[in-house]
C-alpha cells in the first residue's frame, strides 16, 4: 500500500480510513503493524524517489507542480487572480475560488486558510477541537492577506504535541474571539468578515490521550508495531504515547496488518 493522507469523515466521531477504504476506527485498541519497504513514490509523478520533498513529491516535482507552490503554505503569495502561477488550470480550479479565514482551537487559537470546498476536512486534519469561519474571499490570495493581517495576534501553525496530549485553554471562546477582530481588520478586507456564529466541533477516536508523544519516522523505524491507542489530525497514537504522521509519509510503500 502506498501511503496518502488519512482520509475522514465529519460524523459525531471522526472517522477515519486509509485511501484503500479500510477503517481505522475499527481498528482502534488493537495490534497493527506497519512495515516500511524502502520504496518512495513521489505523489505527482508516480516515480521512485530517494526522499520525499513536502510531503510526497520527489525533487522536480517539488519544484514545479502546483500543488507545491510556495502560496500552499503561504497563501499571501498566491497569484491565480493575476492569472499565473506554475499551472494555469490548476490555479484557476483550487486557488481562484472562495477561500475562508478561520479560527480554530487546539492547544490555543490559531489562524488559517482553506478552500471553501475543504471545510470541514482542513479543521480535521489539523486536529482542532473547535473551529469558526471569520471571513469568506474569492480567492485565495486575499485570504491569504487577511490571515497575515492577524498573525501578530494569532499563531497559524498548530503545536502537535499539546494537540495530541488535548493540552487545551479551557477558557476559548470563538464566537467572542471573532467579533474582537473586526474592528482589527483593515477596512479594504474588513468586507469580507462573515457573521456566522458558527462553532463547528469535532470529536476523535481516542480511547485516553497521552501524558507525553515521541514522535516515529518511518525512515528511522520502518517497523512500527503495537496497540492503536488513538487518531487525532493526520497522527496515528500507539501504545499510548507513539505517534506516527500518516501526511509526512505520503508515497511510502508500506505493508499493513
Amino acid at each position: 500500500m502506498i501511503l496518502e493522507k488519512l482520509h475522514t469523515r465529519h460524523e459525531e466521531t471522526v472517522q477515519y480510513s486509509f485511501a484503500d477504504g479500510t477503517s481505522l476506527n475499527e481498528r482502534l485498541g488493537t495490534e497493527i503493524l506497519l512495515q516500511f519497504n524502502g520504496n518512495i513514490v513521489c505523489r505527482k509523478c508516480a516515480k521512485s524517489t530517494k526522499k520525499s520533498y513536502s510531503e510526497g513529491f520527489c525533487y522536480p516535482c517539488f519544484l514545479a507542480a502546483p500543488e507545491a507552490s510556495p502560496c500552499i503554505l503561504h497563501p499571501e503569495l498566491c497569484e491565480a487572480h493575476l492569472g499565473k502561477g506554475r499551472d494555469l488550470a490548476y490555479e484557476e480550479k483550487n486557488h481562484n475560488q472562495p477561500h475562508y479565514v478561520y479560527l480554530a482551537a487546539t492547544d490555543q487559537v490559531k489562524v488559517g486558510v482553506t478552500r471553501v470546498t475543504q471545510m470541514p476536512t482542513r479543521w480535521i486534519d489539523q486536529g482542532a477541537r473547535e473551529a469558526i469561519i471569520l471571513a469568506e474571499t474569492p480567492n485565495r490570495y486575499l485570504a491569504g492577506v487577511i490571515e497575515v493581517a492577524l498573525k501578530e495576534m494569532y499563531s497559524d501553525k498548530t503545536n502537535w504535541q499539546n494537540m495530541l496530549r488535548d493540552i487545551q485553554e479551557q477558557s476559548i471562546d470563538l464566537v467572542e474571539e471573532k467579533w474582537g477582530l473586526l474592528d482589527q481588520l483593515p477596512e479594504d478586507i474588513g468586507q469580507y468578515f462573515t457573521e456566522d456564529e458558527t462553532v463547528y466541533t469535532f470529536n476523535y477516536p481516542v480511547i485516553s490521550y497521552p501524558e507525553k508523544v515521541a514522535a516515529l519516522t518511518l525512515d528511522k523505524e520502518p517497523r512500527v508495531q503495537g496497540k492503536l491507542t488513538g487518531i487525532r489530525g493526520q497522527y496515528l497514537i500507539i501504545d499510548d504515547y507513539l505517534v506516527l504522521n500518516i501526511r509526512r509519509h505520503t508515497g511510502y510503500e508500506v505493508e499493513w496488518k
